[in-house]
């Protein structure tokens, strides 16, 4: 009997019968002497195994087999490095639930991320509601004033000319400048409070 195995780009055929399975230790150490075409049936023997074991920590599927897939090119990468090939399923599971973890911490904190921005958006859409609010109602204050106090509030707040600069303007004398812009602020304050 053949199993015809993918692994990643590559296919690959194991002739096996069927009271024959082979051992972690065997596949490991054929990997290591540098047959790749047994890796995939240590891969079709865990990957389910493993997946799983990601989905008991992280409670997320999609999660999970990332963690998985992740996992496998670490382990196929550090295989060389396995000591004692018979603890490989104990070795493999530490990787994964240590990527598990990592996910976790991750997504932690990208969601905490996340939470800040929106608090800060809403701060933000927050503050700007309650300017143009504050804005709209200055506008209409200004609206009730006499012309001729609309007039010095306008140039001197929101075109930012001096008094000197608005006396000049206006050829009219500084102190009735600053008069009329008290009177203006004072009458201001009285349509606000209403």
């Amino acid at each position: 009997m053949y199993i015809f195995i993918v692994f990643g780009a590559q296919c690959s055929f194991i002739k096996m019968n069927k009271s024959q399975n082979p051992t972690d230790r065997f596949l490991i150490l054929q990997y290591r002497e540098g047959n790749t075409s047994v890796l995939p049936a240590l891969v079709k023997r865990y990957h389910k195994i493993f997946c799983e074991r990601a989905y008991w920590i992280t409670k997320d599927k999609e999660a999970a087999k990332d963690i998985a897939q992740e996992s496998w090119i670490i382990i196929i990468n550090k295989l060389h490095t396995l000591e004692n090939v018979d603890s490989f399923k104990s070795w493999a599971l530490r990787i994964i639930y240590t990527r598990a973890i990592d996910g976790i911490k991750g997504r932690n904190k990208e969601n905490e991320n996340l939470k800040s921005v929106r608090v800060f958006e809403a701060n933000i859409q927050s503050n700007e509601d309650e300017s143009n609010l504050i804005h709209t109602s200055l506008l209409k204050a200004i609206r009730k004033l006499p012309r001729e106090k609309q007039i010095i509030i306008r140039l001197f707040y929101a075109e930012e000319y001096s008094i000197i600069e608005i006396s000049s303007f206006l050829n009219i004398p500084i102190g009735t400048v600053k008069s009329r812009l008290f009177k203006a602020r004072e009458k201001l304050k009285l349509i606000l409070k209403k």
